[in-house]
């Protein structure tokens, strides 16, 4: 099975900026071109989780009832599209923790594979793909053993692509460029 896991500030809604986050579902805002963009990988069978850092829970930025709300308003907003997300999960903790659901460790989604195989499911990683709009993204996608794509929407820019250590598989302007790309792969024989 192919799986899409995507990050969500930068990809799927508008990046809040350097030591910032989305806070309130008011400041949650979908960037241009994502449902249509979902809709697709769904249309094709992809399965879709969201992973995502968001440790402002943790600094007290902002509650978990807020996180859980923001999380549900934008299910329900992207149900309304007939766009199915298999799943979402977040890590809340600091840097500091050193907890092994942080990305760029890869503890969300090995949750997420564990829970795939228990439905008998089995992912296929070389033909599946982390979407982020940071090098933390790709580092997290290659040591998971999936192709990678930076999206340029968000905190990343592609004038500092000489400094990236781990460079993605690909880069797109968005996800809607991103989509397109995966569906544009041709098919191993």
């Amino acid at each position: 099975m192919r799986v899409i896991f995507l990050d969500r500030d930068g990809v799927i809604n508008k990046y809040p900026g350097d030591a910032d986050y989305v806070k309130s579902w008011k400041e949650f805002h979908f960037l241009p071109e994502v449902k249509p963009a979902l809709k697709k990988l769904n249309d094709r069978g992809f399965k879709i989780f969201i992973i995502s850092n968001q440790a402002g829970v943790s600094k007290g930025m902002f509650s978990q009832e807020n996180l859980d709300l923001i999380t549900k308003n934008m299910l329900n907003e992207l149900e309304r599209y007939n766009i199915d997300i298999a799943g979402v999960y977040y890590c809340t903790h600091r840097s500091e923790d050193n907890c092994s659901c942080r990305k760029p460790k890869t503890g969300l989604i090995d949750i997420v594979i564990n829970r795939l195989k228990k439905e008998g499911l089995d992912i296929e990683p070389s033909r599946s793909y982390f979407i982020g709009d940071t090098i933390r993204d790709v580092e997290t996608g290659e040591a998971a053993g999936l192709k990678t794509i930076l999206v340029l929407s968000g905190k990343e820019k592609a004038e500092n692509k000489n400094n990236w250590q781990n460079p993605p598989h690909f880069t797109a302007r968005n996800l809607s460029e991103a989509v397109n790309l995966i569906l544009n792969e041709p098919r191993p024989s």
